[in-house]
């Protein structure tokens, strides 16, 4: 069988009391400013006049030049290129042959 336990808390008591406070004055110091003051006057009013103004016409007088023109043509570019070639090589053989001289005789007449 349990047996429930009791505990026991304490709790504090609030108590209040009364203290003095000083409490600062408040010194209120005043200075002067100067306002400037507003004067109204009257400002002269502005009017525009349109004048007529005469601007001289200037004439632009032009002269026609056969300027002569330049034409280009293409020219092509001809490259060169060297190319090896064999050439087969010929061997001569000299043969000696005897050839008979004949001899030619003046035969009186």
């Amino acid at each position: 069988v349990e047996v429930p336990v009791q505990k026991h808390v304490q709790v504090p008591m609030i108590s209040t009391q009364q203290k003095t406070v000083q409490v600062p004055q408040i010194e209120f110091v005043e200075q002067e400013v100067e306002v400037p003051v507003q004067k109204q006057r009257h400002v002269p009013m502005v009017s525009v006049v349109q004048r007529t103004v005469e601007i001289p016409q200037v004439e632009f007088v032009d002269k026609e030049i056969e300027v002569p023109v330049q034409k280009q043509v293409q020219v092509p570019m001809i490259i060169k290129q060297q190319k090896s070639v064999d050439v087969p090589q010929v061997e001569f053989v000299d043969e000696v042959v005897q050839v008979p001289v004949q001899k030619q005789v003046q035969v009186p007449m």
